[in-house]
């Protein structure tokens, strides 16, 4: 596959774009560059199953580096709830990993394409309505949280999200704030990514009709690419969090979450 002006220029943009919602709306990106970039791969002639399953991978590695950019920027402004990041961390490994080594290579790509056209658009639909919890509920004790952290860790490793669809939802129906958690779930992006991506690297050593320049599912110059552009942005989303409103521009990103949806989906019924 040649490496391109065209293609480092869109891989670019993809970057930008993704590095900015992922400071700005905590979701880590990967809901927005994995259509991307299985459209990229098929565009330039990698097969729809590998193409679905290289662009989760990447997504996911991306957000490495997004995550860390991104969480300076909400630490600095004493957002990020560390205690919360602790006890969800070790359930996230864990659900990452059975999500990355196991059952990610056991998938089709065009199955992996339904679930994840499946949970954008609950994502879609929860960032839409805005729904406010019972303003009692608390956050569980830790048996509750290793359980929620398994389940987010689990369903990124899936999708190639870095879990700011389930954990945000999840943090704000128990009564956590909006801002506090957009910046706690941009740190819980980190111990997602690098536990998944390190998995899709392993579980595809062993498969056939890899392009040049991968390292298992992962592809590498897309992975430079996105991340050296997305570490630009996402201070700048992050800052954007504290000075926007935030509920009105998730209904704003609900409606391009929909449309992505419904490619993947028509991707997924395809394959």
């Amino acid at each position: 596959m040649t490496i391109d002006a065209a293609l480092i220029g869109q891989l670019a943009l993809l970057g930008l774009a993704t590095g900015f919602l992922a400071g700005l709306l905590g979701i880590g990106g990967g809901m927005l560059m994995v259509p991307f970039i299985t459209l990229i791969l098929g565009q330039r002639g990698v097969g729809a199953d590998l193409a679905v399953k290289m662009a989760i991978a990447t997504s996911m590695a991306t957000i490495v580096f997004t995550a860390i950019s991104s969480v300076r920027a909400h630490h600095r402004r004493g957002a990020v709830r560390w205690p919360l990041v602790r006890q969800l961390a070790p359930g996230i490994v864990a659900g990452s990993l059975l999500a990355s080594l196991g059952v990610f290579a056991l998938l089709k790509g065009s199955w992996l394409a339904l679930v994840f056209a499946g949970f954008v658009g609950f994502s879609a639909t929860q960032m839409f309505l805005d729904r406010k919890p019972a303003p009692t509920r608390q956050l569980p004790g830790p048996g509750g949280l290793f359980a929620a952290g398994g389940a987010i860790g689990f369903l990124s490793g899936l999708v190639g999200a870095g879990g700011g669809f389930i954990s945000v939802p999840f943090m704000t129906w128990c009564n956590v704030s909006i801002h506090n958690a957009v910046a706690t779930s941009a740190a819980l992006g980190f111990p997602i990514a690098l536990a998944n991506a390190a998995g899709y690297a392993v579980s595809g050593q062993a498969v056939a009709g890899l392009p040049p320049g991968t390292l298992g599912y992962l592809w590498l110059p897309a992975l430079a690419v996105i991340a050296s552009a997305s570490v630009l942005t996402a201070p700048l989303g992050a800052r954007a969090a504290h000075a926007l409103p935030v509920a009105r521009l998730k209904r704003v990103f609900a409606v391009v979450l929909y449309l992505l949806a419904g490619y993947m989906l028509w991707k997924g019924l395809r394959g």
